[in-house]
């Protein structure tokens, strides 16, 4: 059986932030890694398979054109989902300003909505869900800085 002292040293909070909460926010921020990866990713492939396609012997090749043209715009589409869980995390717990969130995305989703229903193309939404990825790291980075910075100055004044 465990006691009430038991209980508060196991679920022990830092500046608030329960232990479930951390390891949640720990979660996005991995999510939100492997979406900047994703990014990068589709800006290689986009360099890569662009300069093949441009050379002339490879002018009429379909595969090196839908290769060129398509699979950056797959790699920006599989971050939304991750981007969109990342601010999900980052509203819920007050990451950054409630405004900073609901405009990165809304400004995103409009962007490429509006560019998929009137101007037939993607390119320009999905552009704009890059910036969505880094704001987020930055976000993340200034949290755990936070955290880490506060626990060495419990530590130091401990020892004082």
């Amino acid at each position: 059986m465990t006691t009430a002292p038991d209980q508060s040293s196991k679920n022990a909070s830092q500046h608030g932030f329960a232990p479930l909460a951390i390891d949640r926010i720990k979660g996005a921020q991995r999510a939100n890694q492997i979406a900047i990866y994703l990014i990068y990713a589709a800006i290689f492939a986009f360099m890569v398979f662009g300069t093949i396609a441009s050379i002339k012997m490879f002018h009429d090749n379909q595969l090196l054109y839908r290769l060129f043209f398509n699979l950056p715009y797959i790699l920006i589409a599989l971050t939304i989902p991750m981007t969109l869980y990342d601010a999900f995390i980052i509203y819920r717990y007050r990451l950054n300003q409630a405004s900073m969130v609901v405009m990165t995305i809304g400004v995103s989703s409009i962007i490429l909505i509006g560019g998929l229903l009137f101007a037939d193309t993607a390119w320009l939404g999905l552009a704009s869900w890059l910036g969505v990825a880094f704001l987020f790291k930055v976000s993340f980075k200034r949290f755990f800085d936070f955290l880490e910075v506060d626990e060495d100055e419990i530590t130091e004044t401990a020892d004082d």
